[in-house]
């Protein structure tokens, strides 16, 4: 195995990271800042206050997309060894 093959699978790896967690963060993204118009329109300044949505959006968008990211995520782990032979050599 070169150093192609290593540097495919580990841009492979790094692009499936990215495609997976996209999603989450994008929540989190736009509820922080929905929450952060919100506590500038209403002069609340409390620090705190954004804990709590997110926390409750990042966990209906793993349950929404649990499937879908473990779905991706079993897919390259089963591509990557079914081709195990392959690097071995």
């Amino acid at each position: 195995m070169g150093i192609n093959e290593v540097t495919a699978i580990a841009s492979e790896a790094l692009f499936l990271v990215i495609k997976v967690s996209a999603p989450v963060l994008l929540v989190s993204l736009i509820v922080g800042l929905i929450i952060s118009i919100f506590q500038t329109v209403t002069s609340i300044q409390e620090q705190t206050l954004t804990f709590v949505p997110k926390i409750i959006a990042v966990f209906l968008a793993l349950i929404l997309l649990g499937n879908w990211m473990l779905t991706e995520m079993s897919g390259y782990m089963i591509r990557l060894w079914s081709d195990f032979s392959v690097y071995a050599r």
